[in-house]
């Protein structure tokens, strides 16, 4: 039994995007990979739901959960994770926001864990996620008009294509593992 790929999908925690998301989801559900978002609301939800109904799908939903300021017990805020979500991974990070690039933000792990990340439209805590992603040298990629996000960290490519956009997330797929030759 071999290992899938994770693909991380990063985007608004208020609005789904819901179109954006269900192609998406589709897709990923399409190329037998684990799908990885943060377990909230918005994007995360509308993708994780489109990835989980799908008729075809392999992969497990992931989220990275964040705990709510000074909880000891790491008990994710109200929203958290949403219902689509089949692996919680609870964590004593917080949310980000305008603070993502902070240390204890779990965006870290957002972008660190995803062989590929896709980037969906969002507010501050997604332009965070996506500069971490680009400053991490993960391969990412924004499906969306650059006007959607007009802060959308300049090195990210942008596409409204699916098709571009599978044959992006499929090259980086292809490629070796780090650290194996």
């Amino acid at each position: 039994m071999g290992t899938r790929a994770i693909v991380g999908v990063m985007g608004s925690g208020r609005e789904e995007h819901e179109e954006k998301a269900r192609q998406i989801g589709g897709l990923l559900a399409s190329l037998g990979v684990h799908l990885l978002t943060g377990g909230g609301r918005g994007v995360m939800t509308s993708v994780s739901r489109a990835f989980a109904e799908h008729p075809e799908r392999q992969g497990l939903v992931l989220a990275v959960l964040p705990a709510q300021p000074g909880d000891t017990l790491c008990t994710p805020p109200s929203g958290y994770p949403n219902p689509w979500v089949e692996v919680p991974i609870r964590t004593h990070l917080t949310l980000s926001g305008e603070r993502g690039q902070e240390p204890l933000s779990r965006n870290h792990v957002n972008v660190l864990t995803p062989k590929v990340i896709i980037v969906l439209p969002g507010s501050a805590g997604t332009v965070s996620e996506a500069a971490l992603a680009l400053g991490y040298r993960r391969p990412v990629v924004a499906y969306l008009d650059r006007e959607e996000m007009p802060d959308l960290p300049k090195g990210i490519p942008a596409t409204t294509d699916l098709e571009v956009l599978r044959r992006f997330v499929e090259g980086h797929l292809a490629r070796e593992p780090e650290g194996r030759s």
